[in-house]
Parts: C-alpha cells; sequence; structure tokens
C-alpha cells in the first residue's frame, strides 16, 4: 500500500511553547488512524499539518507524495476531504448546495458559478451515500447537529479525496446520532476501499469500527503508536491522559472508564 501521509520527526513551537515535539506518522492508502489524546494534545496542530494547512517549525511532511514546502498547496488540498463540525456558512444553504462546495473548495457557492449536470449528479450520490436524500432540499440553519455532520461527510467526499480528515465529527451529538454519523463513517470503508482517513477524537467511544490505527499523543509528544487493537489498551490510554483508566473492546467499538482506586484505610 502507498503512503498517502507522511511525517517525519516534526515539531511546531508556538509563542516560545513546544506545541508538538518530534512527532512521526505514516499513513497508507485504505488505513484508517485514530488520532486520540487530551485536549491540548496536539491533536489540532498534527491535522494542520496532515491536511496540508501548517506548516511545522521542523521535520518533513509529505501529502500525496508531494512535500510541503514543494508545491502548489491549493492543488494539493483539493485532494483531502476535511470534516470540520464548526464549518461555517454565511448563507442558509441547502444539503444539496453544501454538498456541491466540496467541488469548489469553498466554504459557500461562488458567485457567478454553475455545477454541470454530472456535478449534480454526483452531488445527489454522495447525498444519498449519507442517507440524507429526503431532506436534500433542507436549509443548514434547519438541520440537526448529526445531519449537518453527515451532509459535511458527503461534501468531503465529492472531490474524490485520497485522504479523508474527520476533526471530532461527533461534537455536539446525542447518543443516536453519533451512532448514525460513525455508521456513515464505516460504511466508506466498503463504498471507497482506497481512501485512508485520519479521525481526531478524545473519546474512544466516538471511534468507528472500521478504525485501522491509532496514534496517542500527549504533551505534544508520541506515547504510542501503530494497529488499533495493539495501541488503545489500558495503559496507553491511562498514561496518555495521565488518569486511570480502564479500555474495554467489544464488537469493533471501544469503551472507557475511569479505574477503581483503592483507598488504604
Amino acid at each position: 500500500m502507498k503512503p498517502v501521509l507522511q511525517l517525519d520527526d516534526v515539531t511546531f513551537r508556538r509563542d516560545g511553547k513546544q506545541i508538538i515535539d518530534g512527532i512521526s506518522l505514516t499513513v497508507r492508502e485504505g488505513e484508517h488512524w485514530a488520532l486520540l489524546g487530551p485536549n491540548g494534545a496536539g491533536k489540532s496542530t498534527l491535522l494542520g499539518f496532515c491536511g496540508a494547512i501548517t506548516f511545522p517549525s521542523s521535520g518533513s511532511v509529505r501529502v500525496l507524495g508531494e512535500q510541503m514546502g514543494r508545491t502548489d498547496l491549493a492543488v494539493l488540498r483539493r485532494s483531502i476531504g476535511h470534516v470540520n463540525p464548526r464549518h461555517r456558512l454565511q448563507h442558509p444553504r441547502t444539503v444539496r448546495e453544501v454538498v456541491l462546495t466540496g467541488i469548489t473548495g469553498t466554504n459557500d457557492l461562488p458567485m457567478r458559478w454553475t455545477p454541470t449536470a454530472d456535478e449534480l449528479e454526483r452531488a445527489e450520490a454522495m447525498v444519498d451515500t449519507v442517507g440524507l436524500t429526503r431532506i436534500a432540499d433542507s436549509t443548514w440553519p434547519t438541520l440537526s447537529q448529526g445531519e449537518r455532520g453527515r451532509t459535511l461527510i458527503a461534501r468531503a467526499l465529492i472531490a474524490g479525496p485520497r485522504l479523508l480528515l474527520l476533526d471530532e465529527p461527533s461534537t455536539g451529538l446525542d447518543v443516536a446520532a453519533r451512532e448514525q454519523l460513525l455508521e456513515t463513517v464505516d460504511s466508506l470503508g466498503q463504498a471507497h476501499p482506497e481512501v485512508a482517513s485520519i479521525l481526531v477524537t478524545h473519546h474512544l467511544e466516538e471511534l468507528p469500527t472500521t478504525t485501522t490505527h491509532a496514534l496517542l499523543i500527549a504533551e505534544g509528544r508520541t506515547v504510542a503508536s501503530g494497529p488499533a487493537r495493539e495501541t488503545v489498551t489500558t495503559d496507553n490510554v491511562t498514561a496518555a491522559f495521565s488518569h486511570p483508566v480502564q479500555v474495554g473492546y467489544d464488537d469493533g467499538r471501544w469503551t472507557a472508564r475511569a479505574k477503581a482506586i483503592r483507598m488504604e484505610v
């Protein structure tokens, strides 16, 4: 499998503070990575490298075979799908219209731009893929958080990306909406087997069953990295979150609960 992303000993400093401290990562075609760590661990900064948005202070970043600093980033970003639940819209666009903005790579539909018949057909297919055909004409302000999340997944996929980045996609969702969104993410592995993905979260319950690998970080450093079942363990999660956590795994899903601490009498 070809690497679609290679981070080699990357660091990042901001205002004199070390945010990322020597992290390396290789993601290959068809792999689905979880990026886990507590708040402030550096997950968003690391995702910025993966999305060809942020340059590291040192180290190298290769995305889709191209090295950052030696390629046209605007062109490169068209092959990267980004799902951000904090997506902002200036106008109350429909589900279909929001999905179409994935083709133009803009937050809103460009003025004087008209999608072709083929682009409209692709948009309809993507809306159907995430199970939103029934509300394709509903506008963004009327959508639930779960419906918005699935709309953004369709938006990210319509341009045919080779790398999909999901930045805490379950933020603000209730249990039912979270499960619907995770089912959508799980279905992508069958519909788009060549696409690699990285999902950022700090909740183990939000990991899809299709998760193949995981990177745990804390204070900008790697705690553990590798196949998910071997990496997302009680010891590694406890180390990453600096708190005793009992990790469970059943039928493709993970759970986490605080370990009971015995008091000496």
